[in-house]
């Protein structure tokens, strides 16, 4: 009990000495940060589990809530509590008598098995010892005859498998005790350990709620420092935002310039190309032209030979006559205007270097950035300072939390009471090896009756012969006897003395279970302690009382052991915002309240911004008007697309060879051929590089044609963007400002907005997790009280009990049973009488008793 004590004196401690322990932190961070504390290991496990001899335990409860089914006396236990119940003065108050009955109609189950106890106790010697003098007097069995009956065998039987049965019921209430009686001393053999890990759980409690609060204040170093940061970053974070916020509407315009000065560079080179191209083409057309003159010429000679005068050669000449305006040229290359004109007005636009100016927006455009760090740059440094002086009000709440010389306090106290149970433990332990050692008596008592019936019935049914008469029974059959009237005796000796034992432990151990363990661990008790004015009549609450000296605060023991039991902090736990309010004095509204002020008073200037300016534009409408898209490209298309002779040379000079062929050998076949060869070389030496060209130059003029299309449309959109883009830096920019001042200052406040709100709830619900308190609470009452003391206890009552009820029906059978095994002095004897009749008379043995 002094471990109990030691504990319950541990928590009521722990609660008037803790005003102004915070909370363990809590795991959530920022967007960014992560705030965490390393995680606290306890030794001590906050559950209990007793293994297979919990199986017992449950059912001595079911018996007990059998004996016990009334509910846990509340109203009794208050008053009692309250002191109006005192029959030593007023027991003939009427409230008293009423209340006497309410405690004798709860506790009726035990009282009764107690009187039954009881009865037992005195009226078991009692019999004995008339049962004992009548047998010496050779009544009540004592007398060494056995009447022979037709059933005796039938009864013999009966009375042996009884007291077998008898038997095997008192060995298991036997095994009951044993179990318990070894289980209750390996646990009392652990509470050293329990005890010391309970000690060490509560110092890890208490060492680490400083360090905790020292840890959470310290990671304001961690915050200030991210949003140091993003100030130093003001130019990627605020200038980037507004940066970004402006871009989607500017920089396609900015593009779109861009693409245009890059399409006035490939307009003049594609319009040279072709000029430079149409200019070879003309001469390659002309060079052809005259190739194929000269062929032509040629062959009109070769034909006004003399041999084509003959008939069948006429033919074949008339033929190839007719065809000779295969070679004729079939464009016209000439009549395509020259480009030189638009190539000229081309120049006079790139004279302005409308990429340059481009880039100038480009660059005035992302300087945007820079401009804000350098206008920004009072501003961070006021906003630095707030954020210092936000630094110094914290430290100063951690130097304003009283927690130091109330843990010192509390230490000390911890160590006396461990001191106390260290010194009180080695008695414990001593007094319970004695009752361990009387224990082991009492079971081993028992166990000896038990063997001595064992043996009895082994013996007797052994040694049993069916045709021995009683007078001539076998020596075994008679120890069988002995040793079941011998189980009997001892029986009659010791079953006063287990039963005395059983009901003192009964009555003790069903009123602690009923009493403290059940309600403890329903929490009933709890509620009974929480009573207004029960523990002091000018106290309300008592707890808040005791730890506030306000007994109005509702502050109840049930409340403290859930909280600490789901291992939330002392300070929420014990409402310690009425010693001392954190939410007060880390005031958040307060301290993002002066961040958002030095942001509010920020002044972004960048109006200035120009995209392009007035020579670009006018490069832009110059362009446009610069012809390129009112040039006939049909014209070009349609001479470029036609074939550079009127007959294919290749067909023609196959043909030409052909007829000559067939014409007799002379100098006409002969000039034939070699003309057919001459074509061949001018259609690949020539014909073939002016088609490729041709087709060439067709396809960039087709582009040229393509990209000039719409060329004013074209322009007019991109100044039309241009002014769309410009007219939004004009009058959005500074909306655009605003907002992403108040992005960026809502960031770094929300830093401190959830730093200061992860402090607060980390003091008011981690901080020093009160869950090592209900931990020693449990320990002292449901572990070490309930579950090693009281549990085994009434196991153990529960066997001997069972086992000592059962021997006075075993000592009973035992006895009847005895009659049938030992050796008789005298037996009745049948004979046939003379005159028919059956009868008997009493014959005496003539062996030695």
């Amino acid at each position: 009990m002094a471990l109990l004590l030691g504990f319950l004196l541990l928590l009521l401690e722990l609660c008037g000495n803790t005003l102004s322990l915070g909370s363990r932190s809590s795991t959530e961070g920022t967007e960014v940060l992560e705030l965490q504390l390393p995680a606290t290991n306890y030794e001590t496990k906050d559950s209990y589990k007793a293994g297979p001899i919990g199986g017992l335990f449950q059912i001595v409860h079911i018996f007990l809530r059998v004996v016990q089914p009334n509910d846990f006396p509340e109203d009794i236990l208050r008053k009692i509590l309250q002191k109006k119940f005192d029959l030593s003065t007023d027991y003939e108050k009427p409230e008293n008598v009423v209340l006497t009955l309410k405690i004798i109609y709860y506790e009726i189950g035990v009282i009764i098995c107690a009187v039954l106890g009881l009865l037992f106790v005195i009226l078991m010697p009692l019999v004995g010892c008339c049962f004992g003098l009548c047998r010496c007097c050779n009544k009540c069995g004592g007398e060494m005859h056995q009447r022979q009956k037709k059933n005796g065998p039938f009864l013999r039987k009966c009375f042996a498998v009884s007291l077998l049965v008898i038997s095997i019921f008192i060995s298991i209430g036997i095994i009951y005790g044993f179990v318990a009686n070894h289980h209750l001393r390996a646990q009392i053999e652990k509470t050293r350990k329990l005890a010391d890990s309970n000690f060490r759980d509560l110092r890890t409690l208490l060492n680490g709620a400083p360090a905790e609060i020292s840890y959470i204040l310290s990671q304001y170093t961690t915050t200030k420092e991210k949003a140091f940061s993003d100030l130093d970053n003001v130019k990627s974070l605020l200038g980037g935002g507004i940066h970004e916020q402006l871009r989607p509407k500017v920089i396609p315009a900015l593009d779109d310039i861009k693409a245009m000065a890059e399409a006035i560079k490939e307009t003049k080179e594609a319009l040279l190309n072709v000029n430079n191209t149409l200019k070879e083409l003309k001469k390659s057309s002309a060079q052809l032209n005259t190739s194929l003159s000269d062929v032509k010429r040629d062959l009109e000679q070769s034909l006004n030979d003399p041999m084509c005068s003959a008939p069948p050669v006429a033919t074949t000449c008339n033929n190839i006559r007719t065809s000779l305006s295969q070679l004729d040229d079939n464009t016209n290359m000439d009549q395509l205007p020259s480009l030189d004109k638009p190539i000229d007005k081309i120049n006079d636009i790139l004279q302005t270097n409308l990429s340059s100016l481009v880039q100038q927006g480009y660059k005035s455009f992302n300087d945007i950035p820079e401009m804000v760090e350098n206008q920004t740059t009072d501003i961070i440094s006021d906003v630095k300072s707030t954020l210092n002086s936000i630094g110094s009000d914290i430290e100063s709440i951690g130097e304003q939390i009283p927690i130091q010389d109330q843990l010192s306090n509390f230490m000390g106290y911890i160590n006396d009471t461990e001191t106390y149970i260290r010194r009180n433990l080695p008695t414990l332990e001593e007094y319970d090896s004695y009752r361990w050692l009387g224990g082991l008596v009492v079971c081993c008592l028992l166990t000896l009756v038990v063997i001595f019936y064992y043996l009895g019935l082994l013996c007797g049914t052994c040694g049993y012969d069916r045709n021995a008469t009683p007078t001539r029974r076998g020596c075994v059959s008679n120890t069988g006897g002995i040793f079941l009237m011998v189980g009997a005796g001892v029986s009659f000796l010791i079953c006063w003395i287990l039963m005395t034992i059983v009901v003192l432990t009964f009555v003790v151990g069903a009123n602690v279970e009923k009493l403290l363990c059940e309600p403890y661990q329903n929490r009933k008790l709890f509620q009974v302690l929480d009573t207004p004015y029960l523990l002091n009549e000018n106290w309300k609450h008592y707890l808040s009382g005791m730890v506030f000296n306000k007994p109005d605060i509702n502050l109840t023991f049930e409340q403290v052991y859930s909280d600490c039991k789901e291992n939330k902090g002392i300070y929420g736990t014990l409402k310690l915002e009425n010693s001392y309010n954190i939410s007060e004095h880390l005031n958040i509204q307060e301290h993002a309240g002066n961040i958002s002020n030095d942001f509010q008073n920020m002044k972004v200037n960048i109006d200035n911004i120009v995209l392009l300016d007035e020579a670009g534009r006018k490069n832009l409408m110059d362009f446009s008007f610069s012809g390129i898209d009112a040039i006939n490209y049909n014209i070009y298309l349609a001479e470029l697309s036609k074939a550079p002779t009127k007959g294919n040379l290749l067909s023609f000079a196959d043909d030409l060879e052909v007829k000559a062929n067939h014409l007799p050998h002379g100098s006409l076949k002969q000039s034939l051929k070699n003309n057919a060869q001459t074509i061949r070389t001018i259609h690949r030496s020539e014909v073939i590089p002016l088609e490729q060209s041709m087709s060439s130059v067709y396809q960039s003029i087709k582009e040229l044609q393509q990209k000039s299309s719409g060329l004013g449309m074209k322009v007019t959109n991109t100044l039309s963007s241009l002014d769309s883009a410009q007219d939004f830096l004009t009058t959005r920019i500074s909306s655009v400002i605003v907002e992403e001042s108040q992005k960026y200052g809502n960031t770094i406040v929300g830093y401190f907005e959830r730093y200061l709100q992860w402090v607060k709830i980390s003091i008011t619900e981690k901080i020093a997790a009160c869950k090592p308190v209900a931990t020693a609470l449990d320990s002292a009452v449901d572990v070490f009280l309930c579950s090693y003391i009281i549990d085994p206890m009434n196991l153990f009552w529960f066997g001997i009990g069972k086992a000592t009820v059962f021997l006075l029906p075993a000592l009973i059978f035992a006895v009847k049973l005895a009659k049938h095994y030992r050796r008789m002095d005298s037996e009745d004897v049948y004979e046939d009488m003379e005159n028919g009749n059956i009868g008997f008379h009493r014959h005496h043995s003539t062996q030695t008793v």
